[in-house]
């Protein structure tokens, strides 16, 4: 596992994230370990300068399930989403998924 990703395994961690952004930006990465698409954009996030908070779909679909519940954005594997104040703000999935949008999109809402 890269550097920068921090496992994000229970509710109480997930809780802690939306916490954290009411006071900063929080880019959270959801990955599927068995798909292409999704190591393609795993290899992305690895470039990204910052925590990304990462969640393994695999072993953690429940987690994944509340993060669409309590943002409203449908699911997707891969997905990047950054979290401000308890919402998402911005999210992106599959293709589009890249360093630079990742890292424009934290800026942006910094």
């Amino acid at each position: 596992m890269a550097n920068n990703f921090s496992p994000v395994s229970d509710a109480s961690a997930l809780e802690q994230l939306f916490e954290r952004s009411n006071a900063e930006p929080v880019l959270l990465f959801k990955h599927s370990n068995s798909c292409p698409i999704s190591a393609r954009a795993y290899r992305q996030m690895q470039e990204v300068k910052g925590e990304v908070a990462l969640i393994v779909v695999q072993d953690d679909r429940d987690l994944s399930r509340e993060v669409a519940t309590r943002t409203g954005v449908r699911h997707e594997t891969p997905q990047a989403l950054v979290l401000r104040n308890g919402r998402a703000v911005w999210a992106a999935s599959h293709f589009d998924i890249s360093a630079d949008s990742v890292e424009q999109a934290v800026r942006e809402n910094a």
